[in-house]
């Protein structure tokens, strides 16, 4: 796995061309992953670690990509943490009994004990069985990800429910921000012993916050996540929405952040340094665009990249379910031809 094409962009040495992988390239948009899914909640999905392998197993082989991620999902995870949590169609998902007070800090339980995890674990296991050689990769969401949805009680545009308790209790919002922080590196430990070689910490409603406020109310928590993953493995930090947050998501401590696709990627490189792998950046709805429009897209990203190493291709985000999958293979075989000069 060491020799993989992944990991070798993350420790930032020479690769032959970058490896590629994206987000969500498991979901919706393949016709293969909704014949599994039908008939199943979700949540009855993630919870079942041999239709998760058999999703991103099947996703890898249609697509031809370099790495596979675990199929899960950000939010289950606050589940043992004493949140009540559902998928509510076209609503997304809802959590019942939401963090609203100082005094709700007295029920969340941080995980000391993540063995509550272990559907997740086992898809870990289960995904590396039928990928290899391929590495596996891990995942989490970040602390103010995870503290959005806890406080707003679901998906939010503007979070300001979550910005009015980070400024009016500033105190107990760090507290609450530790006990995910530090329950989601333990999530990513459990992940790490099961096979996982590499993980991402998802922050994707972190580009809602300035950078002032991320720096001082966020971005502690973060260092302290990354502080406790297992020495070795390489962590992608992915935030989304504010490329000026960019120089301080180099601060995070990880080998590796991921942008979306506001920035150029080669400004983004200049802005979190080029003593850091990054992976990006295209956007994902170029994948709705005819072939031609997403070959010279991508290589457009490719050549303003070149040779540097350090550089893993992926989406800004995650693929839209209205993507054919005809353009999802476009995407990988450009990446995969692509050459220097």
């Amino acid at each position: 796995m060491n020799d993989s094409l992944l990991l070798k962009a993350l420790r930032r040495e020479p690769v032959e061309r970058p490896p590629v992988w994206l987000m969500r390239q498991a979901g919706r948009y393949m016709a293969e992953y909704r014949a599994v899914r039908e008939g199943r909640s979700f949540l009855e999905l993630c919870r079942t670690p041999k239709l998760c392998a058999e999703v991103m197993a099947t996703a890898v082989e249609r697509l031809g990509v370099d790495a596979a991620i675990v199929f899960a999902d950000l939010l289950p995870m606050l589940v043992p943490m004493g949140f009540e949590l559902q998928y509510v169609a076209g609503d997304g998902p809802v959590i019942s009994n939401p963090f609203r007070s100082v005094a709700d800090l007295d029920r969340v339980v941080e995980l000391d004990d993540v063995s509550a995890m272990s559907c997740v674990f086992d898809s870990v296991a289960l995904t590396r069985q039928v990928v290899a050689p391929l590495p596996v990769i891990g995942f989490a969401g970040a602390p103010f990800t995870l503290a959005g949805y806890a406080i707003e009680g679901g998906t939010s545009r503007q979070f300001l429910t979550t910005k009015r308790f980070m400024k009016t209790e500033p105190e107990t919002w760090r507290e609450f921000l530790l006990r995910l922080a530090r329950s989601s590196a333990r999530y990513l430990n459990g992940q790490i012993a099961a096979g996982a070689e590499v993980v991402q910490i998802f922050d994707s409603w972190v580009g809602t916050l300035g950078v002032e406020d991320y720096r001082k109310y966020v971005l502690p928590a973060v260092q302290e996540l990354t502080r406790m993953i297992t020495p070795g493995v390489p962590v992608i930090y992915f935030g989304s929405g504010n490329p000026a947050l960019l120089r301080s998501f180099a601060e995070a401590g990880t080998a590796c952040v991921g942008v979306d696709w506001r920035v150029p990627i080669a400004d983004a490189w200049d802005a979190i340094g080029r003593d850091r792998a990054i992976q990006g950046n295209l956007d994902p709805a170029t994948l709705l665009a005819p072939q031609e429009t997403i070959r010279r897209e991508a290589t457009r990203i490719l050549d303003q990249v070149g040779e540097r190493p350090g550089f893993v291709f992926n989406l800004g985000h995650g693929i839209h379910k209205e993507t054919p999958v005809e353009n999802v293979v476009c995407l990988v075989e450009t990446v995969k031809a692509w050459r220097h000069g």
